[in-house]
C-alpha cells in the first residue's frame, strides 16, 4: 500500500475498533476502574501534602475519624457495593434472559450497548475499585507517631457510595422500562435509524455501468476461508488492489448476509475486454477487507434492525404466546422502517478509483428482498386474527404511499391479496371492511389518502 493510502487504512482501522468498543460491554467498567485507580493514589499523595502536624487538615467537611473508623468505612464501602453489583446484575441478566426467549434473543445486543447499564456498572466497579485503592494507604498511628489517614480521599469515597446508591436507583428504574416491549420496539427503530442515516450518506445515488465485467471474460472465483456474518467491508483497501491490478471485484454476499468457508464469496474480472489481472494481491486484500463475525451488526446492515422487530411480532403472534395487541405494535414499526427504506431505495455500493473505472461492487438489500422479510412471517402466523390482518392491510397502504410507483406495485398488490383471502378464511370479517383495504390501497398506489370519516 503506497503511503497515502496509510493514513486512511489507520483511520478505517480506527473505525473499526471504535466501533467494536462501542457494541462492547466491557470499556466504559475498564476505564472507570483506570481512573479509580489513578485517584486511589493521586488522592492520598494530596492528602499527605495538605496535613498538618497534629493530623489535622485545612479543608472543612472532610473526613474527621481516626485510622480505624476509615478502615472500617472503606472496607464496608468495598464489601457492600461489589456484592450489590454481583446481586443486581444477575437479577438483570436472569430478567434479559426471559425476556429475550419471550421476544427475540437478539435484542440482547440491545442491552450490552445501552450508555446507561455501562455506565453504572462503571460507577459501581470504579467506587469498589477506589475504596481498595485508598485502603491500602491508611496507617495506624505506631509508638513513633506515624499514623496516616486520608481524608480527602475517604470523604470523596463517600460521595462516590452515595453516587452509586443514585446511580443504582436509576438504573432499576431505567431497567423497568427497558423490559418494557414497547421501549425495546423504540429502541431497535432508533437503532435501525441511525444505520440507514449511515448507509444512505454513503449511497451515491449513482447507476453502475453493466455489465462490470467484459461478458467475454471468465471471472476468478473467491472462496470465503472462513464462516461467520458479514458485519463490514473495507471497500478502499479492496479497490485499491483492483486498481493496482487493473481489475474489477463483484461481491457475492450483501452485509448482514451469512459466509460459509469454502463458498463463493467474491468474482474478480479484468475492468476492460482483453485484459488478464493478477488475481492473488487482490484475493490477499478481499481476505483481509471483508469482517465476518459471529454475530450481525447493526452499523452498516439495514436489515439487522428490521429482522428483530420481525422477530418480536412472530413471537407475539405464536401460539405460545399470543399476544396480538404486541404484533400490532411491532407491525407498526415494520411499516415505518419499511416506509423509510421504500423511500430511499438503496442500490449497490461501487467504488471507483480515481480515473472513474469501477473497482468494487458492494451487493445491497433490493425493495424486494425487505418486504419480503418485513411481511412473509408475520403473515404465516396471523391467520384468525382481525387486529393482525388489519394492521397488516392499513401497513401494505402506508407502504404503498411511500414507495415509488411502480416498482412494488405489483407485489404489494399480491401481498394484499394474500391478507384479504386470510381475512375471508379464517375469520368472520364483513367482505365489505376488506373491500375497504382494497380501495384504500389502490387509492395510495394512485397517490390519493381520502380522510376518514
Amino acid at each position: 500500500m503506497t503511503s497515502e493510502h496509510r493514513p486512511s487504512a489507520l483511520r478505517r482501522a480506527g473505525a473499526r475498533a471504535w466501533a467494536a468498543l462501542g457494541s462492547s460491554l466491557w470499556p466504559v467498567p475498564v476505564l472507570a476502574i483506570v481512573v479509580a485507580i489513578g485517584l486511589g493514589i493521586g488522592l492520598p499523595a494530596a492528602d499527605q501534602l495538605l496535613q498538618q502536624p497534629g493530623g489535622r487538615h485545612p479543608l472543612f467537611l472532610v473526613f474527621g475519624g481516626g485510622p480505624s473508623a476509615a478502615r472500617d468505612l472503606l472496607a464496608a464501602i468495598a464489601g457492600s457495593l461489589i456484592s450489590v453489583t454481583g446481586l443486581t446484575f444477575s437479577f438483570t441478566v436472569v430478567a434479559l434472559q426471559l425476556s429475550s426467549s419471550q421476544h427475540s434473543p437478539r435484542l440482547l445486543q440491545t442491552f450490552v450497548t445501552d450508555r446507561v447499564v455501562q455506565a453504572t456498572l462503571g460507577l459501581l466497579v470504579g467506587t469498589f475499585v477506589y475504596a481498595l485503592t485508598v485502603l491500602r494507604t491508611v496507617r495506624a498511628e505506631d509508638a513513633a507517631g506515624t499514623g496516616f489517614v486520608p481524608r480527602i480521599s475517604v470523604t470523596v469515597g463517600f460521595v462516590l457510595t452515595l453516587a452509586s446508591v443514585v446511580g443504582l436507583v436509576l438504573f432499576l428504574g431505567h431497567l423497568a422500562r427497558s423490559l418494557r416491549v414497547e421501549t425495546m420496539l423504540r429502541d431497535v427503530s432508533d437503532e435501525a435509524r441511525g444505520t440507514y442515516a449511515r448507509v444512505l450518506a454513503d449511497d451515491p445515488r449513482a447507476d453502475g455501468p453493466e455489465p462490470v465485467i467484459p461478458a467475454s471474460a471468465v471471472p476468478t472465483t473467491v472462496c470465503a476461508r472462513r464462516s461467520g456474518f458479514l458485519t463490514a467491508v473495507d471497500r478502499q483497501q479492496i479497490a485499491a488492489a483492483a486498481a493496482e491490478a487493473d481489475a474489477v471485484v463483484l461481491l457475492e454476499p450483501r452485509i448482514g448476509d451469512s459466509v460459509v468457508a469454502g463458498t463463493p464469496v467474491a468474482h474478480i474480472g479484468p475492468s476492460r475486454p482483453g485484459g488478464f489481472p493478477a488475481v492473488d494481491a487482490v484475493e490477499r486484500a478481499l481476505h483481509r477487507g471483508l469482517r465476518l463475525d459471529f454475530e450481525r451488526t447493526p452499523q452498516h446492515d439495514v436489515a439487522y434492525s428490521l429482522r428483530k422487530v420481525v422477530d418480536i411480532a412472530v413471537r407475539a403472534l405464536s401460539p405460545g404466546t399470543n399476544d396480538p395487541t404486541t404484533a400490532v405494535h411491532a407491525l407498526s414499526h415494520v411499516s415505518a422502517l419499511l416506509g423509510e427504506l421504500v423511500a430511499h431505495p438503496l442500490r449497490p455500493t461501487t467504488v471507483r478509483d480515481d480515473e472513474g473505472v469501477l473497482r468494487l461492487v458492494v451487493p445491497q438489500w433490493d425493495m424486494h428482498d425487505l418486504l419480503r422479510l418485513g411481511l412473509e412471517e408475520p403473515l404465516h402466523f396471523a391467520s384468525g386474527q382481525p387486529a393482525v390482518l388489519r394492521r397488516v392491510a392499513g401497513l401494505l397502504r402506508e407502504v404503498a404511499w411511500r414507495s415509488p410507483r411502480g416498482p412494488l406495485d405489483d407485489e404489494l398488490r399480491r401481498y394484499l391479496d394474500r391478507v384479504v383471502g386470510l381475512a375471508e378464511g379464517t375469520t368472520a370479517l364483513d367482505p365489505g371492511e376488506t373491500a375497504l383495504w382494497r380501495r384504500r390501497f389502490d387509492e395510495a398506489l394512485a397517490g390519493r389518502w381520502a380522510p376518514e370519516g
